[in-house]
């Protein structure tokens, strides 16, 4: 095996590593995973994005890291000024790999309370943790209290998402260019509600264009408990995304990214917007209902409960 198909391998071993905690943390994904597949669909995933600070100890060069070492090269960097966040986006020479997006938030824009809190957080990541091979999904490697969390909160929803779940995949994204049972993203998203998924609606369902070159739309994150120091809180955890690439003139793929509209996506995981679940428990086994236009169904998933270093436990 030649070092290409080496890299591959070994990034396929850490993507399957980010899906598996993911879906269990967001088991809508699963579902509309499966949902798809029934339809005789194979699901290609367009990208994954994570979050981080810009803390030069955790920033978007170290947890690229990781994919760096299995074949991942930078792309394009971006810049989103009213969340007051930086981006690069990742890309494999093997092109069905998917693209790995990883943002960090500017801590100097915000007050000494929430850098306070930050570097609080990240003074107990180990040298250890952030040289391993997995540091994108070892979830939360700090302990935090629910008051810390809401100061976060009030400041930056992102910040209050990086503290509660640590590093993961924030979301995985569907590559709607691979489906072939749906008319492009406008017919894909009224399939996912007439299903019974929320999709985010802020800037429309739809964000971006052909003129853009991008088209994204995404659910809203599910809300899931989550262990703090002194208790647990429902809070929104991770969302799946949906994204239609057009061609550029010179006929290639669009492979970047649209700021503007990712300014919104980025939203799907606000407290305002996250969808409460209701889960009802029979025995072991938990079944949650999906209202649909044409009826109602059951679909097993799991009630997930986050701690610190990413535990998840189904109750």
């Amino acid at each position: 095996m030649d070092d290409t198909g080496k890299s591959a391998n070994a990034s396929e071993g850490l993507l399957g590593k980010l899906w598996r905690d993911y879906s269990r943390l967001n088991p809508p994904a699963g579902a509309i995973h499966e949902l798809l597949e029934s339809r005789g669909e194979t699901v290609a995933n367009d990208h994954i994005a994570l979050r981080t600070y810009d803390d030069p100890r955790v920033g978007v060069d170290v947890l690229a890291r990781p994919f760096t070492r299995v074949g991942y090269r930078a792309g394009d960097d971006y810049t989103f000024t009213q969340k007051k966040l930086f981006a690069r986006h990742y890309e494999h020479e093997d092109v069905e790999l998917p693209k790995v997006f990883i943002s960090e938030l500017q801590l100097g824009a915000f007050s000494d309370r929430l850098r306070s809190i930050v570097s609080g957080l990240v003074d107990q990541v180990s040298s250890d943790d952030l040289q391993r091979d997995d540091l994108p999904v070892i979830g939360r490697p700090w302990q935090l209290t629910i008051q810390d969390y809401h100061v976060l909160a009030e400041e930056s929803e992102y910040a209050a998402w990086v503290a509660a779940f640590g590093f993961r995949a924030n979301h995985f994204t569907v590559l709607v260019n691979a489906l072939r049972t749906f008319d492009g993203l406008g017919q894909l998203n009224r399939f996912l509600t007439e299903s019974g998924f929320d999709l985010n609606t802020r800037g429309g369902q739809i964000k971006g264009s052909p003129e853009v070159y991008l088209e994204q739309s995404s659910t809203l994150a599910d809300r899931v408990d989550v262990n703090f120091t002194d208790g647990a809180e429902t809070i929104p955890a991770c969302y799946y995304e949906f994204a239609r690439r057009y061609p550029l003139p010179n006929g290639e793929l669009f492979r970047g990214f649209v700021a503007k509209s990712a300014d919104k996506i980025f939203e799907s995981t606000d407290r305002r917007g996250g969808r409460l679940v209701t889960y009802a428990v029979t025995g072991s086994t938990c079944h949650r209902c999906l209202h649909q236009i044409n009826g109602a169904r059951s679909r097993k998933s799991q009630v997930v409960r986050v701690e610190s270093r990413g535990d998840c436990a189904t109750g």
